[in-house]
């Protein structure tokens, strides 16, 4: 099925963040390090048992299986991951909190695409921009917070993306309807499916020219770089 970007119904853009604004993978990695080397002098067993990348995410895979609500809730997933790991190794359940934030400190530290700032520079002056992401990346953290209207993260609202209650809540945040908006996202099933059935505008932003994979739905455009979104709205009848 063919579908066609329809721009002079857009009054407000939705944005994912991880992946489509910045590389997601380098700053886990990171706040991953930070957090070793934050434990290891206080509560060293734990810190080795957590640099086992296998390890780790087996512990993560059991909470969730143990507390599904946990798979939306990432800054509950990683303290309850660190409480684990310290009562396993008989250390200090006392470090959970500020563990964390020595993780979420770095996790804040992100290195946008060369095209992100001035793509939504461009976007804020022409519509209001809504942050929407499954993450838990604080766009008044990270330093983008004058670019955006309102922001939707999936710990934060109780639901996540491809649920269309987060979709709903963007456009009501800025007092237009859902087919009024258009979501812009790396992800083929989060975010272009996703808010396809929420019915909103799609475009996908596949930087790594990946393979559409979803035979039944398709993105009203696709996007190497949020610049070329840019140009596809300026140049758009």
């Amino acid at each position: 099925m063919t579908i066609t970007l329809e721009p002079g119904r857009i009054k407000a853009i939705s944005l994912d963040l991880d992946d489509t604004l910045w590389p997601i993978w380098p700053v886990i990695a990171r706040a991953e390090q930070a957090l070793q080397d934050w434990l290891r002098p206080r509560a060293p067993k734990t810190a080795i048992w957590l640099a086992d990348t296998e390890q780790r995410m087996a512990l993560r895979r059991q909470l969730i299986a143990e507390r599904p609500e946990l798979s939306h809730d990432l800054r509950a997933l990683r303290q309850e991951q660190i409480r684990r790991a310290l009562q396993q190794h008989g250390e200090d359940p006392a470090l959970v909190l500020p563990a964390y934030e020595v993780f979420i400190a770095e996790r804040m530290r992100v290195q946008l695409f060369d095209d992100a700032r001035p793509a939504l520079a461009w976007l804020a002056q022409r519509y209001p921009l809504v942050a929407v992401s499954n993450g838990n990346a604080d766009v008044q953290r990270i330093g983008l917070g004058h670019y955006f209207r309102a922001g939707f993260s999936a710990q934060e609202f109780g639901v996540g993306k491809p649920d269309a209650r987060i979709f709903h809540a963007a456009a009501d945040s800025v007092g237009v309807a859902p087919h009024e908006v258009l979501h812009v996202g790396d992800d083929a099933a989060l975010d272009v499916v996703g808010a396809l059935g929420a019915g909103l505008q799609t475009v996908w932003v596949n930087r790594g020219g990946q393979d559409w994979m979803h035979a039944a739905h398709r993105p009203h455009a696709t996007v190497t770089d949020m610049s070329e979104l840019c140009v596809l709205l300026q140049h758009a009848p």
